[in-house]
């Protein structure tokens, strides 16, 4: 995926988790293991969210378990440096070609 097409994947995920309710926090955090697309919270919980869209194909797919353990790495560093000490869940938000979002809870159970 391109980053441009990222950067909108990313902005219209952010525009539909405001929707239901959260609070955008974060965008982008980079650490050597990888980067959380957004980092937002939401009655007291925190979510680590993964973006991923595409068409043609189910963008899911591409969330491997190998991303899945970078990921926890990434956002054991967030908890640690922002020192936000409150439950977390590692979520992963869809994006299909007709512009149908799916947030999907809890990926790493």
């Amino acid at each position: 995926m391109s980053r441009a097409k990222g950067e909108r994947a990313e902005a219209s995920a952010c525009e539909f988790l405001r929707s239901l309710g959260f609070e955008v926090l974060e965008r982008n955090f980079y650490t050597r293991y990888g980067e959380i697309d957004i980092i937002a919270r939401k009655n007291d919980v925190l979510h680590f969210i993964e973006v991923k869209s595409g068409s043609g194909f189910e963008p899911i797919f591409n969330i491997t378990p190998q991303k899945i353990a970078k990921l926890i790495k990434t956002l054991k560093i967030y908890l640690a440096k922002s020192k936000i000490s409150l439950p977390y869940c590692l979520d992963a938000l869809i994006i299909r070609e007709a512009e149908s979002i799916e947030l999907i809870e809890n990926i790493t159970l």
